[in-house]
């Protein structure tokens, strides 16, 4: 029996008012598997951009409002 025929074995017994937690998890998984796509020549660029103006420096939100001479009432509007 292949794994995909164990899995609707399994399935086929669950009882219908339980089956919404397998459909959730099923999702969940399906999200996972989503192909990643190799980065083309505008990804790379971009990548190649932000690794050259980003020098390892943290910076708190605090610090990022102060400089940019905003305040957390700014953000409110």
């Amino acid at each position: 029996m292949s794994e995909r025929e164990k899995a609707i074995q399994l399935i086929k017994e669950i009882p219908d008012n339980k089956l919404v937690f397998v459909v959730d998890m099923l999702n969940s998984i399906k999200k996972l598997l989503i192909e990643e796509v190799e980065p083309d020549e505008w990804d790379l660029e971009m990548i190649a951009q932000a690794e050259q103006e980003n020098d390892g420096t943290k910076v708190s939100f605090d610090e990022l409002l102060q400089k940019e001479g905003l305040t957390y009432a700014d953000l409110q509007s």
